[in-house]
């Protein structure tokens, strides 16, 4: 169920935030009983805040849309439709357009562009996905997730960033908290040639902390 609504804030707890919910002239009583028992909905809480749009997003849209669409074999105009009505299913959004969306659509349709084309091995041509993203964080957990590089969508291997150190199995200690990233043969290459302080600053790239997500994903150790 997709609502347009006003929401106050009413009190923070240690739980997180409350929030007082109005869906203006209307009534959902039924239909919430409908899907909870409890009357109590869960799912995600998506803020708007009304600014349309930037020029830089509408560039990094459509090259990733324009990457996409050869990967289909359909013309760019084709595979942002596609694009469009695959997100909106997925996330219950509104019809939108790339001329005057708001920024936090924008940001979220460019993220689920940049997932896809991790998860699908769509290969990205002459720009990273760092480059592309709105969100850096969430790109490389998705590199990680769909073991993509996080510069090209080539097929990857995990990278560690923090060493696991002289002496040490990695294949014997836990992974959890260290620093990692998905990188191709290619990349880990360059990056193990080069070092990883100039490979960070160059390609503006940067590890996260591994999960029990992305431990078990991998198929390291995650706890002793």
């Amino acid at each position: 169920m997709y609502k347009q609504v006003q929401a106050k804030v009413h009190k923070e707890t240690k739980e997180g935030t409350y929030f007082l919910v109005l869906v203006p002239r209307e009534s959902l009583t039924d239909e919430v009983k409908k899907l909870s028992d409890t009357e109590v909905l869960t799912g995600e809480f998506r803020i708007d805040d009304g600014r349309i749009l930037t020029a830089e997003q509408r560039k990094k849209a459509y090259a990733m849309i324009k990457d996409i669409a050869f990967w289909l074999g359909y013309m760019p105009e084709e595979a942002k439709e596609i694009m469009k009505y695959w997100y909106i299913s997925k996330t219950g959004a509104d019809y939108f357009s790339l001329s005057n969306c708001s920024v936090t659509n924008a940001k979220q349709f460019i993220s689920f562009l940049i997932d896809f084309a991790f998860e699908y091995g769509v290969e990205l041509e002459k720009d990273t996905a760092i480059n592309r993203t709105d969100d850096i964080n969430a790109a490389i957990y998705s590199s990680l997730k769909h073991k993509s590089c996080i510069l090209c969508g080539a097929d990857g291997e995990m990278h560690h960033v923090d060493r696991v150190g002289v002496g040490n199995n990695r294949n014997k200690i836990s992974h959890l908290g260290m620093e990692v990233m998905c990188l191709c043969r290619k990349h880990h290459n360059e990056c193990h040639s080069i070092g990883q302080k100039v490979f960070d600053e160059k390609y503006k790239v940067y590890g996260i902390k591994a999960n029990e997500e992305i431990c078990n994903i991998y198929g390291i150790i995650f706890n002793q």
